[in-house]
């Protein structure tokens, strides 16, 4: 039951306005995934940005399972297996950012796309988690069941070979 497993991966590229930025997000994240990305889209209205409510202003694709664990391995080759301590949260779930799309092993450089960076969010879960989700008499789940910050890092240190830099 303490087993710590990838739940899932997503992928994000945030643009900040529709466009062909967008688009070449969007086949981006299709090459990258073999999935079909969503559009991320606006809540609030923000003037001063351009921004109402609706607008698309990005995109993502999650993977769960097999391809998500193998999408990990792809992503944490390309930031060189190093992460950093602020990049997980107090839940134990990490992100990162990938600065271009062509370090990541097995992507080869596209024109159409040209250069772009992505954002990869990792949620860790436990078997027995779902007592939060379920529809009949959902539970909290028991601090001693949650998984924290020393126990990702250990995680990953066993399981993927990652080295942590001290913050600057």
């Amino acid at each position: 039951m303490k087993e710590i497993q990838v739940e899932k991966v997503t992928l994000n590229i945030g643009t900040g306005k529709p466009g062909a930025e967008l688009e070449k997000a969007l086949k981006l994240l299709q090459a990258l995934a073999g999935k079909k990305p969503v559009e991320t889209k606006t809540v609030k209205r923000i003037p001063t940005w351009g921004l109402r409510p609706g607008l698309s202003i990005g995109a993502k694709v999650t993977l769960r399972g097999k391809e998500a664990e193998e999408m990990l391995k792809r992503l944490l080759q390309a930031v060189e297996h190093k992460l950093r301590n602020y990049q997980i949260g107090k839940d134990g779930n990490f992100a990162f950012g990938v600065k271009e799309y062509i370090d990541i092993p097995g992507m080869k450089y596209n024109m159409e796309i040209g250069m772009m960076g992505l954002e990869a969010a990792v949620t860790l879960r436990r078997a027995g988690f779902s007592i939060r989700r379920r529809k009949i008499k959902p539970k909290k789940l028991p601090d001693r069941h949650k998984i924290h910050k020393d126990e990702t890092k250990m995680f990953l240190q066993t399981k993927y070979n990652v080295k942590f830099d001290e913050e600057k």
